[in-house]
């Protein structure tokens, strides 16, 4: 399956979301519904998607989502208390990862995908500050499927900034975002269909 990036790129013109302490950038389809449908069908086909776990609270709560790790060798990740060791890269995510890695200027080395089947699942306040992530790095993030609303709340005086992440799209969360920001995938009561997200990392 050949995946590519859409020329017509160079023309738009990318402004930051954020109002403060950080840069975030939004690109809105940069693949079209065709490419889009293809890449979810290989993505949801040849992946080995598993429900994702947590710690809170001394306890183990398993979530209603998938995910996957997929890396470098070696390249493992811990988030909310449990360590993800790295899947393979499949030819579809590589193919991704070299046209993001050309709109980052940026080498990636991992990515974590979750998959959400309706509206109901989504992603609590959290910032992506493990340890193991290079803090100079930007995380790309590709939307695939249902739109869903997407939101920055400021850890200090609590600005929110939010934007709906069609499909298609990729989100450019670059330094120092992620130290001064949290973000959120916000749920809804609405009859919305599934998505996939990828999110491209560098991991020390």
């Amino acid at each position: 399956m050949q995946i590519s990036l859409i020329d017509s790129l160079g023309s738009k013109e990318i402004t930051n979301l954020l109002p403060k302490d950080g840069c975030v950038q939004y690109y809105p389809q940069i693949w079209n519904e065709t490419q889009c449908a293809a890449m979810f069908d290989a993505l949801l086909q040849s992946l080995h998607w598993e429900t994702d776990q947590l710690v809170m609270f001394g306890e183990v709560i398993t979530t209603k989502r998938k995910v996957v790790w997929v890396g470098d060798e070696g390249r493992s990740y811990t988030y909310s208390g449990v360590k993800k060791h790295p899947h393979p890269w499949t030819a579809e995510l590589l193919a991704i990862k070299a046209n993001l890695e050309e709109l980052a200027q940026w080498k990636f080395n991992s990515c974590l995908l979750n998959l959400y089947h309706n509206g109901s699942e989504g992603m609590g306040w959290h910032s992506d500050n493990e340890p193991e992530l290079n803090p100079k790095a930007p995380i790309a993030s590709l939307s695939l499927g249902e739109i869903r609303k997407f939101a920055f709340r400021h850890k200090i005086d609590k600005t929110v900034s939010s934007v709906f992440l069609e499909n298609g799209s990729v989100l450019m969360m670059h330094a120092p975002t992620q130290e001064y920001w949290q973000h959120s995938l916000l749920k809804t009561s609405k009859p919305l269909g599934p998505r996939i997200n990828l999110t491209f990392r560098d991991i020390r």
